[in-house]
C-alpha cells in the first residue's frame, strides 16, 4: 500500500510498507541452519524451491499473504562486521537457543551483537521435541544476561519450535509479522536504489555474482550501481530462486550479475545515473580500503594460532579479515601472518611450515607444486584448508582457535571420611578405618588429607572394604576400611576428602 510523502517535501515520493528483514543468530550447535532450512522447506514448495541449487545468503517466505526476508549469515561475527561498517542489515533478530542445553558463550555474543544493532529480538527455543528440553530453565538463564522474555516479566517474545519436526514454524512467523507491524517498516521508492551486499563469489561462466538486499528505492535491470570497491552495469537480475526479474523492491533479496569485480560482503551499494558518477565514488573510497598483511598484537601469556589467508578477490579478503578479527580473543590470539589474493603457492607453504601456520584459502586453488609437496609430506606438517562459503571458514577457524586452549579441569568433592583407626602402614600405603560423614566413597577416587583444617597430603583409594569384604561404593553413615596410597602418614582424627576432576574442552 503506497502513501504520499508528507507536505514540506521538495518532491512527491512514494513510501511503501516493506517486508521485515530477519537475521538468525545463536550458538553454532543450537540449530540456526536447521531452523532456516525448516522455514524454507515448510514455506516454499518443492516445485518453487527446485531451482535453488546454491547458497545465496537470503530468501523470502510468505505467511498469511505477507512476505518475510531471512538472511542466512555466517553468524554474529559477520553480523557484527556488517554493523561495524554502518550496514543496517536487518530489522529483527531471532536468537536461537537449544532448549535441551543451556546458554553458551556464543549465545551471549549474539545477544551483544543484537543489542549493538538496536533491533527487536525474538527468542526461539529450538529442539523442543527432545525429552530433555527445558524451556523454563533457558528463559531463566537468559534473564541473567538481561534478556527478559514476556513470561518472565519482560517484553521479548519467546517461541518454542522444533526445526526437526517442523513444529512451531507458523507461530514463529506470526510473531515476526507482529513485531514488524509494531515497527511500521516503510521505504521510499522514488529515490536512487540503495542496499547491502550479503553474499558474493566468482562464477566461472557468469563472472562476479552478488546477492543483495534492497533497502531503499527500486533496483532495476540495466541500472548502474557501485559499492566502495566495485562497479556494476546490471546485466541480469534474479530472485532468490534464480528466476529472472526486471526489478527488486525494498527488503527483497536479489541476485545481481554485471559487477566488474566481486564486491565485498557487507558493502553498501547505490545506483547512479551515469558510470562516471559511480566511478567517482569508487575512486574516492578505494584508497581508504587498502589492506595488506595483518598481524594482530599477541599476549605472550596466551596461546596463538597463526594463519595465512588467501582469497579469490580483495573484497572477499576484506570481509573475512573483518570477521576473523571479531572472534573472541580473551583466551587465545589469532595472528594473521599474511592476507593476499591469489592461489596457494610455494611461498605460502614455506611460510606456513616455518611458522607452524594453517593456510586458509577462500575460493582459490592450490598450486601443483604445493599439492605435490602435501602428497610427499608424510608427517602432515603442512595444514591447508579451502572453503567456498564464508561462514564455514569462520567457524572452522573458531574451532581451530578453541583447540589451542588447554582443557579446563574442574574439581568436585564427592565424599568425606573421619579416620577412627590406623591399622597398618608400609612405605606409601596404609590401611585406615573410619566413618563416612558426607557423600560417598568408591575405589579409585583421589583423596586429600586434612589435619586440624590444614591440608597435609594427598593420595587415592586403592581398595575399599566393609566388614572385611571388598566393596565398590559406600555412602554417608557407613563405616569403611580404606587401602590408602599417598605421600603422607594418616593419623586418627584426620579427615579424608574424596574428589573427582572433570576435563572440559576450552571455549572462546
Amino acid at each position: 500500500m503506497a502513501k504520499k510523502r508528507p507536505k514540506g517535501s521538495s518532491k512527491i515520493e512514494e513510501i511503501l510498507h516493506r517486508p521485515p528483514v530477519v537475521v538468525v543468530l545463536g550458538h553454532v550447535d543450537h540449530g540456526k541452519s536447521s531452523l532456516l532450512e525448516a522455514i524454507r522447506d515448510f514455506k516454499i514448495t518443492s516445485k518453487e524451491s527446485g531451482g535453488i541449487t546454491q547458497h545465496i545468503g537470503a530468501y523470502e517466505v510468505e505467511e498469511k499473504g505477507k512476505k518475510i526476508t531471512f538472511i542466512d549469515t555466517p553468524g554474529h561475527e559477520a553480523f557484527s562486521a556488517m554493523r561495524a561498517r554502518g550496514a543496517e542489515v536487518a530489522d529483527i533478530a531471532l536468537l536461537v537457543v537449544d532448549a535441551a542445553q543451556s546458554v553458551q558463550p556464543q549465545t551471549k555474543e549474539a545477544v551483544m551483537a543484537i543489542k549493538r544493532a538496536e533491533i527487536p529480538m525474538i527468542v526461539v527455543l529450538n529442539k523442543i521435541d527432545l525429552p530433555t528440553a527445558n524451556p523454563e530453565k533457558i528463559k531463566g538463564e537468559l534473564s541473567k544476561i538481561d534478556v527478559l522474555v514476556e513470561s518472565f516479566g519482560g517484553t521479548i517474545p519467546a517461541v518454542e519450535v522444533s526445526a526437526k519436526e517442523k513444529t512451531g514454524i507458523d507461530e514463529l512467523l506470526e510473531v515476526v509479522l507482529l513485531v514488524a507491524d509494531l515497527q511500521d517498516l516503510r521505504s521510499e521508492t522514488e529515490v536512487s536504489a540503495e542496499g547491502l551486499i550479503i553474499e558474493s563469489y566468482m562464477d566461472g561462466s557468469k563472472g562476479p555474482v552478488a546477492t543483495a538486499i534492497v533497502k531503499k528505492g527500486i533496483l532495476k535491470n540495466k541500472d548502474i550501481i557501485a559499492t566502495d570497491l566495485a562497479l556494476a552495469k546490471i546485466k541480469h537480475l534474479e530472485d532468490f530462486k534464480g528466476l529472472p526479474i526486471k526489478e527488486a523492491n525494498p527488503s527483497q533479496p536479489v541476485i545481481i550479475l554485471g559487477f566488474e569485480k566481486v564486491p565485498a560482503v557487507g558493502e553498501k551499494f547505490r545506483s547512479y545515473k551515469t558510470a562516471e558518477e559511480a566511478m567517482a565514488k569508487i575512486r574516492t573510497e578505494q584508497p581508504k580500503r587498502e589492506i595488506g598483511s595483518t598481524v594482530l598484537e599477541s599476549d605472550p601469556n596466551k596461546k596463538v594460532l597463526n594463519i595465512i589467508l588467501k582469497g579469490d578477490v580483495f573484497g572477499s579478503l576484506e570481509a573475512i579479515d573483518g570477521m576473523l578479527k571479531s572472534l573472541p580473543q580473551d583466551k587465545a590470539t589469532l595472528r594473521i601472518l599474511k592476507s593476499e589474493v591469489g592461489e596457494i603457492n610455494e611461498t605460502d607453504a614455506k611460510l606456513a611450515e616455518m611458522s607452524k601456520a594453517i593456510i586458509i584459502g577462500f575460493r582459490v586453488k592450490i598450486s601443483p607444486t604445493v599439492l605435490q609437496f602435501m602428497k610427499n609430506d608424510l608427517e602432515k606438517k603442512l595444514r591447508i584448508k579451502t572453503f567456498d562459503i564464508i561462514y564455514e571458514l569462520i567457524q572452522d577457524v573458531r574451532h581451530s582457535l578453541e583447540k589451542t586452549l588447554e582443557a579446563e579441569i574442574t574439581r568436585k568433592d564427592v565424599g568425606k571420611l573421619r579416620t577412627l583407626l590406623v591399622f597398618w602402614g608400609e612405605k606409601n600405603r596404609q590401611i585406615v578405618g573410619g566413618k563416612i560423614t558426607e557423600g560417598e566413597l568408591k575405589k579409585g577416587l583421589k583423596l586429600e588429607v586434612f589435619r586440624d583444617d590444614k591440608k597435609i597430603g594427598s593420595g587415592r583409594i586403592i581398595n575399599l572394604q566393609r566388614d572385611k569384604k571388598d566393596i565398590d561404593l559406600l555412602r554417608k553413615g557407613d563405616e569403611a576400611g580404606i587401602l590408602f596410597e599417598g605421600n603422607t602418614k594418616i593419623e586418627k582424627g584426620d579427615i579424608l576428602v574424596a574428589y573427582v576432576e572433570e576435563r572440559k574442552k576450552g571455549e572462546l
